[in-house]
C-alpha cells in the first residue's frame, strides 16, 4: 500500500501526522483516510526516511512525503514541500488541518501537538464534461450524516475531469 506522512518542520523541529493511505486512479488522488494501520516498525522507519529527506530539503512548513508499504519494507516514491491532496482528509481527521499546520510552521507560530479526533476519510468529488457554472446536487442529504462536511472549491467551469469538491466524513473509533 502507499501511504503520505505529513511532516511539519517548524521553530521546534519536526513533527508527523498519523499517516494517510490514499487511492489513486490515473495518477490522481480519489480518496484517502486517516491513521493508515501498519505495523510500528514500518512507521518509525517511514519517520526516520521523512525527517531526513525533510532536514536534508530544509525550510519549514508541511511535507508531504509519500512511502510505498510493502510488509516492513519502507520505499520512498515522493515529497511535496507543501500540503499535499491526500492530506484534504486533515480538514476533518484533526485538530489542525495541513493547511493551519503549515501557516504556523512558516510563520513560526507555535505548534504544541498533533491530535487526532478520529479514524477519518476524504473522497474527491469529479466533474466530466465542459461547461461553466456547475451544479451541485444532494447536499443537503450529505450534510445530513453526522461528521461530515462537503468543501466545494468554487472552480468556475468543467473541462474534461476536474476536481471539483471533497467530501469528508469522521467517525468516533
Amino acid at each position: 500500500f502507499e501511504i503520505t506522512l505529513l511532516s511539519v518542520r517548524h521553530a521546534g523541529g519536526t513533527l508527523f501526522c498519523e499517516p494517510i493511505g490514499h487511492r489513486q486512479e490515473d495518477g490522481d488522488y480519489r480518496e484517502s483516510w486517516q491513521p493508515q494501520g501498519m505495523s510500528i516498525e514500518a512507521l518509525s522507519a517511514a519517520h526516520a526516511q521523512a525527517g531526513a529527506i525533510t532536514t536534508a530539503l530544509g525550510g519549514h512548513g508541511v511535507f508531504g512525503v509519500e512511502f510505498f508499504i510493502c510488509g516492513e519494507d519502507v520505499i520512498f516514491s515522493e515529497v511535496s514541500p507543501r500540503p499535499h491532496d491526500t492530506g484534504l482528509v486533515t480538514l476533518i481527521s484533526q485538530d489542525l488541518s495541513e493547511f493551519a499546520l503549515h501557516a504556523r510552521a512558516i510563520l513560526g507560530l507555535p505548534i504544541p501537538v498533533l491530535r487526532q479526533l478520529g479514524p477519518a476519510a476524504s473522497c474527491a468529488v469529479l466533474a466530466a464534461g465542459d461547461g461553466r457554472a456547475p451544479r451541485y446536487h444532494g447536499i443537503d442529504a450529505a450534510l445530513r450524516e453526522p461528521d461530515t462536511q462537503l468543501r466545494i472549491f468554487g472552480k468556475p467551469e468543467v473541462k474534461g475531469r476536474r476536481r471539483m469538491a471533497v467530501t469528508l466524513a469522521r467517525a468516533e473509533d
